[in-house]
């Protein structure tokens, strides 16, 4: 199994046998590896015409949708886990679709490129350019990124609309990190309940 070191992180943290709902599931690779190695079953929902092709011939359930219609076609708790994978920086509604998460899933798995990582300021300090990154292949014009966030704002959203962080990990360059996760982090990953 060669999953990408983000998405290796998220299948660690699925347990055997869930339901599984990924929203955004681009070409299905994380729920392909869960259902063939972790026995989970579940729906990826993915907009690009691409990613539901590439997920349907992997065998995955795949709706195409877009996400900022909301969650209301899924019942409360009818997932065990949910998966978010660096998507919610992309989304108007942030707050609508954090609180939907809580409601669709028992517990939900949250990533985003770490808009904080020091090497994002000293781009946009130094050159006053817009980062640009492994995790943010982007220009300013062409990002799909709307929201700018960074690991001490996510945490703030959470408290604020009343969601548990039930864990979080931050990696840069596929490595964990651990000291001063806001400045030298590039990804962070939380699992909210």
């Amino acid at each position: 199994m060669n999953l990408r070191d983000d998405l290796q992180l998220i299948y660690d943290w699925i347990p055997e046998n869930s339901r599984v709902l990924d929203l955004g599931c681009g070409k299905g690779e994380l729920l392909s590896a869960l259902v063939r190695n972790k026995h989970c079953s579940g729906y990826g929902v993915e907009i690009d015409t691409e990613g539901v092709l590439a997920s349907m011939e992997r065998g995955i359930n795949v709706i195409q949708a877009d996400l900022e219609q909301g969650l209301q076609d899924f019942d409360s708790n009818s997932f065990d886990i949910l998966v978010l994978s660096q998507t919610i920086q992309a989304m108007q509604n942030t707050e609508n679709i954090l609180r939907d998460l809580t409601r669709v899933a028992k517990q939900a798995i949250v990533s985003f490129p770490n808009f904080g990582y020091w090497r994002n300021r000293v781009q946009l300090g130094l050159t006053g350019h817009m980062p640009v990154s492994e995790r943010m292949p982007y220009q300013w014009y062409n990002t799909p990124n709307i929201h700018f966030c960074t690991i001490v704002d996510f945490e703030l959203l959470c408290v604020k609309n009343g969601i548990h962080i039930l864990e979080r990990a931050v990696m840069t360059k596929g490595k964990r990190v651990n000291t001063l996760p806001n400045l030298l982090g590039s990804l962070a990953f939380y699992r909210v309940g």
